[in-house]
């Protein structure tokens, strides 16, 4: 009797969800939490960090924003030249007003 209460013991322990004393830690590299980029306060530097937006990219949303005023809406972005529905697909989730 003893002998089977310490093998029900024991399966019920190895069972159990891992405690976050036992879990493993993530390490700074993938501890980074993607933020969203503001398409009216982003620099041009920042910009091109966007995928599929390059140095030309970055400088027209820059300029857009300079003579249309900031963006009302993220998809506002595909009224500047080059940003089209596939290029805004990639781009959505990643950016914000």
């Amino acid at each position: 009797m003893k002998l089977l209460s310490s093998i029900l013991l024991a399966t019920s322990i190895a069972l159990l969800p891992a405690t976050s004393a036992f879990a493993v830690k993530p390490t700074g590299a993938t501890q980074v939490k993607m933020q969203k980029l503001s398409i009216n306060k982003a620099s041009i530097d920042q910009l091109t960090q966007l995928p599929g937006i390059g140095e030309s990219k970055a400088k027209a949303i820059v300029e857009h924003r300079k003579k249309q005023g900031p963006f009302k809406s993220v998809e506002q972005l595909k009224e500047v030249k080059g940003i089209g529905d596939k290029l805004f697909a990639k781009l959505e989730g990643k950016i914000t007003l």
